[in-house]
């Protein structure tokens, strides 16, 4: 498959516009012209469309010599593939291959293997067909124009609200929070924690005996002290014995002493 860029000017017989040719294809010129009358004065998008859905052979090797133009549009002409319409197609005679096949009586049955050659060309649309496919194209929901001229549209209407925002805005709107209506809402806090009566951990020190608070380590020492001071059971048992005082059970624990002394 060969493709060449056809020029602006030479001669008259060449139509302006990107070109595209495959050579020696094996089917008719007749059966390729029947498929190519289809494409012919569409846009790309339309004639591909077409050459997708026919049942023909042809379509297929149509559709790839179709693709092959619109490339060569886009890459050596710096066309846009949207703006690009069939602007001539066209099918000529190549060479025939001749076979034979045996038939009665010792005769020979000629049979003629036809080739064409195939031609696109594809150049941009005129501007009032442009318009009108581009206007076409965006009132069909669900296409890629219809999406970007809704952008367009909301996006042009966003900068009319921001204009008018700021035209409001200079205007005269009130700049202090008071004229505007605006309240601080930690004035009222900070109003009615001062007003507050002072709290537990606000309140001063006290003396911890006033409140009741007992300090465990100076008791056990106390404790200890009271308990030294006590006399112990022999020593209460030799008094009582000097006083002339009995007491069994202050022997008996005398007693325990004194074999608990013998035992260290």
């Amino acid at each position: 498959m060969a493709a060449t860029t056809v020029p602006t000017t030479g001669k008259t017989n060449e139509r302006p516009g990107t070109r595209a040719s495959v050579r020696h294809v094996r089917m008719s010129a007749y059966k390729a012209r029947v498929v190519l009358d289809l494409i012919r004065n569409q846009d790309v998008q339309t004639a591909d469309e077409i050459l997708k859905f026919s049942e023909r052979e042809a379509a297929q090797v149509i559709r790839k010599l179709l693709r092959s133009a619109v490339a060569n549009a886009e890459h050596n002409d710096e066309q846009i593939a949207d703006d690009l319409y069939v602007a001539a197609c066209f099918a000529d005679e190549g060479k025939t291959l001749r076979r034979f096949r045996p038939r009665a009586r010792g005769r020979a049955g000629r049979i003629r293997k036809r080739t064409c050659h195939i031609t696109i060309i594809v150049s941009r649309l005129p501007e009032d067909r442009l318009e009108r496919k581009k206007a076409k194209d965006a009132a069909r929901p669900g296409s890629r124009a219809a999406r970007v001229a809704g952008q367009q549209l909301e996006q042009q209407g966003r900068r009319r609200r921001r204009r008018r925002s700021s035209a409001v805005e200079g205007e005269g709107q009130p700049s202090t929070t008071e004229e505007q209506g605006i309240v601080d809402q930690t004035e009222p806090a900070v109003e009615a924690a001062a007003d507050a009566p002072m709290s537990q951990t606000d309140a001063p020190e006290t003396d911890a005996s006033d409140a009741g608070i007992v300090d465990q380590q100076e008791a056990a020492v106390e404790a200890t002290a009271e308990t030294a001071d006590e006399p112990t059971a022999t020593e209460v048992a030799e008094a009582e014995e000097e006083q002339g005082i009995v007491d069994p059970d202050a022997q008996v624990a005398a007693a325990a002493e004194e074999a608990e002394e013998e035992d260290k």
